[in-house]
């Protein structure tokens, strides 16, 4: 898939894949029970996107990666690996508050893999993890949080997804950021901020470009009177106050806030109006239905939901997940460990 602007020029998940390159980052993919886990190591090992840690059972792994050649990966079955007490350990040490034991350590990470990962991020021997092609998103962050814990300074753990539709003028030659399409349920206007702030700075770091954020509503300046709206207003003017070195504006409704003849009747004077590259939706309703629409009918491609918020990255995947998705969710987890 290419996008508008330069010859033949490269989609952004191929610069995403360049940019892992040069960093070699170690990734764990703790699902070993799905066979799209193989698919994907392989593709990337072959390409050398990331350097690959896969926790499983050899039975599980021998089960599911039939015909797949992951010889580059570092396997791990948590029964045998000479770690495995050293996490225990870790582990109760982190939850001791929580009057976690030691057997019911051992237990969970025995059981649960998603631990298990986290646990060799929180040891340094990972950079990073990918999950959710089989587990829900509440199972791969409830992990994550637990032992890995949040960013200095992050007061709210959010998720968005990189999307990059075909053949189409709006946005940055068609890819945008969605937000928050997967974990923040009704977030009110501070939290909204947040998330803007959040995603303006992963579009940045991601796709090398400048992020004009579009806080979204079905009111675009006044047009409409109603709490839900008030919201969206309020969020707009915190997030100018916190971060002015951002272009934020809002509320706008969708097509003001990427078609420019739109907006120039709808929001005129905005810097952000008929440019947006960051679409932040008043909840997660708004969002998470956005994405899908925009992946199925537009057949975009939607890298996440990648999290912003967490010390190390952690990343989710969608159920219905390709192979091919869990490799650029991947390579987007390695380019965010570089940033660490």
């Amino acid at each position: 898939m290419n996008l508008k602007g330069e010859d033949v020029k490269m989609g952004i998940i191929d610069k995403i894949k360049d940019r892992a390159k040069k960093g070699k980052k170690t990734i764990v993919l703790p699902e070993s029970m799905d066979i799209r886990t193989f698919k994907a190591a392989e593709t990337i090992l072959k390409e050398g996107i990331a350097k690959l840690i896969i926790i499983g059972t050899p039975d599980e792994i021998r089960k599911n990666s039939e015909g797949c050649d992951i010889s580059g990966a570092m396997l791990i079955d948590p029964n045998t690996y000479e770690k495995t007490k050293e996490y225990e350990d870790l582990f109760v040490e982190i939850r001791k508050s929580k009057g976690l034991t030691h057997e019911e350590a051992r237990k969970i990470i025995l059981s649960d893999y998603a631990y298990y990962g986290c646990l060799m991020i929180k040891a340094g021997d990972a950079d990073g993890m990918v999950s959710g092609a089989c587990h829900s998103t509440a199972d791969t962050l409830r992990p994550s949080l637990q032992i890995i814990k949040t960013k200095p300074g992050t007061k709210l753990v959010s998720a968005f997804f990189l999307m990059e539709v075909p053949d189409c003028k709006y946005g940055d030659g068609g890819v945008f950021v969605f937000a928050d399409s997967a974990l923040v349920q009704n977030p009110d206007s501070e939290e909204l901020a947040n998330i803007a702030l959040s995603s303006a700075e992963s579009f940045k770091f991601l796709v090398g470009a400048e992020p004009k954020v579009a806080m979204l509503s079905h009111s675009s300046k006044g047009s409409a009177k109603h709490p839900d709206v008030d919201k969206v207003v309020e969020a707009t003017r915190l997030a100018k106050e916190i971060a002015p070195q951002f272009q934020i504006d809002g509320e706008l409704q969708l097509d003001a806030a990427i078609v420019p003849e739109i907006a120039s009747s709808k929001a005129k004077g905005s810097n952000v109006a008929g440019s947006a590259n960051v679409l932040v939706f008043p909840d997660l309703d708004a969002g998470n239905i956005g994405y899908k629409l925009v992946q199925r009918l537009a057949k975009a491609e939607a890298y996440g939901p990648m999290c912003q918020g967490i010390a190390k990255p952690v990343n989710d995947l969608s159920r219905g997940c390709s192979w091919q998705d869990i490799v650029g969710v991947v390579a987007i987890t390695a380019v965010q460990a570089m940033a660490e």
